[in-house]
């Protein structure tokens, strides 16, 4: 599946994790207030949405609580989409995980979306004591409780009795959704009835192969979007952003290096060179950026790698004043142009 299609929820968008590596100079409290002032300017000018992402014992802090960002940037905006994607489920409680779902939804006014996913690094599941092959199993009973609580039931589950309130103003398969880049996560989010968060397009038509299976309709995607870093000269943008990016895809690569657990396309890319001969982050000129945007979801990390926020705010700028006017109809309108409630 390539270019933008009705069942994308989101065109633009823009991501933080939130790390601060030593060697960069900057710090948790510098790229955490930056990253807020960012999406309070993202709302103002209408990017679709933000999200916040999640990992576990990173040296370079990346963020480990999207549900307490997400709410923050809730609170500091209102028409921008937030995604706090990917929350990895088996290392959480489900019920608070719904009982968190439940406030941000109310704080937001309906602008949330959780993703679930069942996580990929060993090291991770081991700091918090939950084995690799038991993740399917948590997936499965996490999904089914979170829902049912969102639901407003009241039931028994593993000996001990589920009560969520305050309730989501919506409908909960609008705001979960399942996340995953195997066969096994899109047939699981299928078969629950959510919408899919695909880590690559090649799981998509498995998603909508078990749905035509089960007679559903398939939900909407949110999906990784085409990343661009913006500036009037791309040799200068990767002089300056190119030790943030190799820094953030070795991090990935090292999460990812059993490939047992885990479908990441980053393994080898250990130099700006190879990473810039991928194409996974575009450093662009605006007039390229239009052209990347008109084509599918484009997307922002203006702090990757614990970039210097000013320099980050430079790049962000200049998409919101250069390129952006150019591939919304409407600043803002992405709920309506999705046929969602406004």
């Amino acid at each position: 599946m390539s270019g933008f299609t009705k069942h994308d929820l989101f065109h633009t968008s823009m991501a933080f994790d939130l790390r601060a590596p030593e060697q960069f100079g900057v710090t948790a409290s510098q790229i955490t207030g930056a990253a807020l002032e960012m999406v309070e300017y993202a709302d103002k000018h209408g990017i679709d949405s933000v999200t916040y992402q999640e990992h576990h014992q990173s040296e370079d802090g990346y963020l480990s609580c999207p549900f307490l960002m997400g709410t923050a940037a809730a609170a500091r905006t209102s028409k921008i989409g937030i995604v706090m994607g990917a929350v990895i489920l088996p290392f959480h409680n489900p019920v608070e995980v719904a009982e968190q779902i439940a406030y941000a939804d109310v704080i937001s006014g309906g602008r949330i979306y959780s993703v679930l996913a069942g996580g990929y690094s060993p090291t991770e599941f081991d700091a918090f004591g939950v084995k690799l092959e038991d993740r399917a199993r948590i997936m499965e009973e996490g999904f089914d409780l979170i829902l049912r609580a969102l639901s407003g039931e009241r039931f028994m589950a593993n000996g001990r009795e589920v009560f969520v309130r305050p309730l989501p103003t919506r409908d909960p398969r609008e705001i979960v959704y399942g996340g995953g880049g195997s066969p096994a996560s899109a047939r699981r989010a299928a078969r629950f009835g959510l919408s899919m968060w695909p880590m690559n397009d090649s799981i998509i038509p498995h998603y909508e192969a078990e749905c035509e299976k089960l007679g559903k309709q398939p939900g909407r995607y949110i999906r990784g979007a085409n990343a661009v870093y913006v500036t009037d000269d791309p040799e200068r943008g990767w002089d300056e952003i190119g030790p943030h990016i190799l820094h953030y895809m070795q991090g990935y690569a090292n999460w990812s290096s059993d490939p047992k657990t885990s479908t990441s396309p980053l393994h080898g890319l250990d130099t700006i060179e190879k990473i810039r001969a991928a194409g996974i982050t575009k450093v662009c000129t605006p007039k390229e950026a239009i052209e990347i945007g008109k084509s599918g979801p484009i997307g922002l990390q203006p702090l990757i790698g614990g970039l210097d926020p000013d320099i980050g705010w430079k790049s962000f700028e200049m998409f919101v004043q250069k390129v952006l006017p150019h591939i919304k109809s409407a600043p803002g309108d992405w709920r309506k142009s999705q046929g969602l409630a406004a």
